[in-house]
């Protein structure tokens, strides 16, 4: 059976733009059939400040794979393209995040979903509001336009 998932998509290192639209390349390699794309947006990064600025976009798309699945897919992805750990909040070269995943609330050690401070990330709300501004937060029940309002 096939839900419908947001995927946030960063990258502050190398050729950013490119970057982000490999990462969709290869999430449809993988089965995940990409719906809607976000524009790219050029955002300061959030966390660490002392760091290049990101692209970020997001997607929406489908996909059969259970949450933990599509997680260790995303992780893959990011391996494949040469992401290595570093800090928490600092530079990467790809950074793929499962915003939502239909209207699943799941917290565990390994995932939280919807992921955590949506609503505190402009470089989240904005593409997310240009694709899917009626998408309610399972949690918080408000529309993601209204969350990016509130958010300024």
């Amino acid at each position: 059976m096939y839900v419908t998932v947001y995927i946030g998509i960063g990258s502050n290192l190398g050729n950013r733009e490119e970057n982000c639209l490999k990462a969709i390349r290869l999430l449809e390699e993988r089965g995940i059939k990409v719906l809607k794309r976000s524009s790219l947006y050029e955002t300061e990064p959030w966390g660490v400040k002392e760091q290049p600025m990101f692209i970020n976009m997001v997607v929406e798309a489908e996909t059969e794979y259970t949450p933990s699945e599509l997680l260790g897919v995303l992780k893959s992805i990011e391996r494949s393209m040469g992401r290595t750990e570093t800090k928490r909040w600092g530079p990467r070269l790809i950074d793929l995040d499962i915003l939502f995943y239909n209207n699943l609330i799941l917290d565990t050690p390994e995932l939280k979903i919807p992921h955590p401070r949506i609503q505190e990330r402009l470089f989240v709300l904005k593409p997310l509001t240009e694709i899917a501004p009626q998408l309610e937060h399972p949690v918080l029940k408000k529309k993601i336009k209204d969350l990016l309002n509130m958010a300024h």
